[in-house]
């Protein structure tokens, strides 16, 4: 038996047509969503991932062990008083370097190493707070940071030497009331930096116009700062300053035409002989301009 169903025309229509309307009615929504644009949209092709590639795979590797750590040896301090509740705050910066100086009075070199003009000025210093010593001190302010994560602060320490070089040292106390040097490096420095744990020297590299940067971090297993990241990095031009401008024109004193004093006319760098002296608006060349300087 036949079913019918009557639209609003009153004419009879077989179910199966009048549903084909209404379900693509209802599938038109779904397709015109596909240009939304905040749907996924193709990429490209995905470039092939490539592995490193294992140069010379027959030759034996070699088997030297490797080179012990650049980093100092923890080495204790003598000669300064105990320290309490593991709070270097209480350390006197300046007593602190001396007593180094003094169980190390002839170094020179390596990590206890002062040159012999900074060993003279450091006994210049006095105790107390380091941003209140005279100028001729090289011992500089302190810094305090969690380098080692055991929630206590370690103290850094830098001492000028000649030439822009500078010791930079880190201490940390032990519960036994021992202050432990546990970094020195002594280094042309550029700039010293703290970054999270790490202590971060920017120093001069061989090649003209880079820096080479060393992030110095906490070794547990050696108990010591180790250099443990080292990157080289393009120094950016300096900005031309005054001496660095080019040619243009400028005052200057040029031979004068004239039969006694008075005015005379003429151009050139310098002083010159003329017929008669005198002083004249010249043209004249500044210095060249200037090469880009690390």
């Amino acid at each position: 038996m036949k079913r019918y169903v009557f639209d609003g025309s009153g004419r009879r229509r077989s179910p199966a047509r009048v549903l084909a309307p209404l379900l693509a009615l209802a599938v038109f929504p779904l397709l015109a969503g596909c240009g939304d644009t905040g749907g996924l949209v193709a990429a490209g092709a995905t470039a092939t991932a490539s592995g490193p590639v294992h140069l010379w795979p027959d030759r034996q590797g070699a088997t030297v062990p490797p080179p012990d750590p650049a980093g100092a040896p923890p080495e204790y301090v003598k000669g300064i008083p105990p320290v309490h509740d593991e709070d270097v705050h209480a350390v006197d910066p300046v007593a602190l370097v001396q007593a180094e100086l003094r169980a190390h009075p002839k170094t020179r070199s390596g990590a206890d190493g002062i040159p012999a003009e900074t060993a003279a000025a450091i006994t210049t210093c006095k105790p107390g707070v380091a941003e209140q010593q005279p100028p001729s001190c090289p011992v500089l302010a302190p810094y305090y940071r969690d380098l080692t994560g055991n929630g206590k602060d370690e103290l850094i320490l830098g001492i000028e030497f000649p030439d822009r070089m500078m010791s930079v040292r880190v201490y940390t106390a032990d519960r036994d009331g021992r202050l432990n040097r546990i970094m020195a490096t002594t280094r042309t420095v550029v700039s010293v930096e703290l970054a999270g744990r790490d202590v971060v020297l920017r120093v001069p590299s061989g090649n003209r116009g880079y820096e080479l940067i060393t992030a110095w971090s906490w070794e547990e297993k050696q108990r010591t700062m180790l250099p443990t990241r080292e990157q080289i990095v393009r120094v950016p031009a300096n900005p031309p300053g005054p001496a660095d401008r080019g040619p243009g024109p400028g005052p200057g004193r040029g031979a004068g035409s004239g039969p006694g004093p008075g005015p005379g006319t003429g151009s050139g760098p310098g002083v010159g002989p003329g017929t008669g002296p005198g002083s004249g608006p010249g043209t004249g060349h500044g210095p060249d301009p200037a090469a880009d300087r690390p």
